[in-house]
């Protein structure tokens, strides 16, 4: 008997949990979902960041560390965004080169 597969979850450090049904393991979009609110996250991150940085120009911060941390988590998020879109590519390209 093989293991039951495993639902993709967040990057931010939440468990997978095993799925519950067959139905569960079907192509039904989840990845594209997963992904799509993945993204516009870090797109929220860099606009954040965007915005301390402007109010840091005018002189309304809160703070210079509140900027930097938010400056600092925003270049994180895009690095990991980077790398993952790297990976992704990286097996697609390798799938292309099998031979049937």
């Amino acid at each position: 008997m093989t293991p039951p597969l495993m639902e993709v979850q967040a990057v931010a450090g939440t468990q997978m949990q095993p799925a519950s049904d067959a139905a569960a393991v079907a192509p039904s979009g989840r990845f594209a979902q997963w992904f799509t609110g993945e993204v516009e996250q870090l797109n929220t991150q860099l606009v954040n960041a965007e915005q301390g940085l402007q109010q840091l120009a005018t002189g309304t911060a809160p703070s210079l560390h509140e900027v930097m941390i938010r400056m600092a988590e925003a270049r994180l998020s895009f690095q990991l965004a980077t790398q993952f879109r790297n990976r992704v590519l990286e097996a697609y390209q390798e799938v292309m080169r099998m031979q049937v």
